[in-house]
């Protein structure tokens, strides 16, 4: 399996990095594209430069180069995951606009049908972003946002972290055992 990983400037870095590492570990090849913004974000949230990130991956692409074989549908790619998404690029995605590498990919992803996992960041949401989410929607997009549960009794951040990631790998059938799935508590009944 091949996955495209965008990274955009919305906060939670921390998911990108939490799914680039267990990528790795299940051995998904991994093309990773980063916007300005996010390698910003990166640096800030996580106090580490973007290139520790790169190295996670097979591939990294510049997201300004659009003559990068990813930008081609010819090239053979599983999905994409975009993840934290922005306002912005949701906008841009939800319009056709295709003015950078990730867009670009996004794009031909769009138009190869194949599987496309998005992980808005932003709260509140007003009507346009809904509407650009239903759009995306529409066209075959998974929106994830990153809301978690807390049934699994996470302890640490990570563990609201990990949930997210399970999420976003079940979407690609990548095994893990992040967390435990639900089962009916014994003792509780529900009318």
């Amino acid at each position: 399996m091949r996955l495209v990983v965008g990274i955009t400037g919305a906060s939670g870095a921390i998911y990108a990095k939490r799914l680039l590492d267990i990528l790795r570990e299940q051995k998904v090849e991994v093309d990773v594209i980063i916007t300005a913004p996010g390698k910003y974000t990166i640096q800030h949230e996580l106090g580490l430069k973007s290139e520790e990130l790169e190295k996670l991956a097979t591939t990294s692409w510049d997201v300004s180069d659009m003559a990068a074989d990813v930008a081609s549908g010819s090239q053979l790619r599983d999905g994409m995951v975009i993840l934290p998404c922005t306002m912005d690029m949701v906008a841009k995605m939800a319009h056709g606009i295709s003015d950078n590498l990730l867009l670009r990919c996004f794009n031909v992803m769009l138009k190869e049908n194949r599987k496309i996992v998005i992980v808005p960041r932003e709260t509140p949401l007003h009507e346009i972003h809904l509407e650009n989410l239903l759009r995306l929607r529409r066209l075959g997009v998974t929106i994830l946002p990153p809301v978690t549960t807390f049934y699994h009794k996470p302890t640490a951040i990570l563990d609201l972290v990990d949930f997210i990631i399970a999420k976003i790998l079940d979407q690609f059938n990548i095994p893990h055992t992040l967390i435990e799935r639900w089962k009916k508590p014994e003792g509780i009944a529900y009318e």
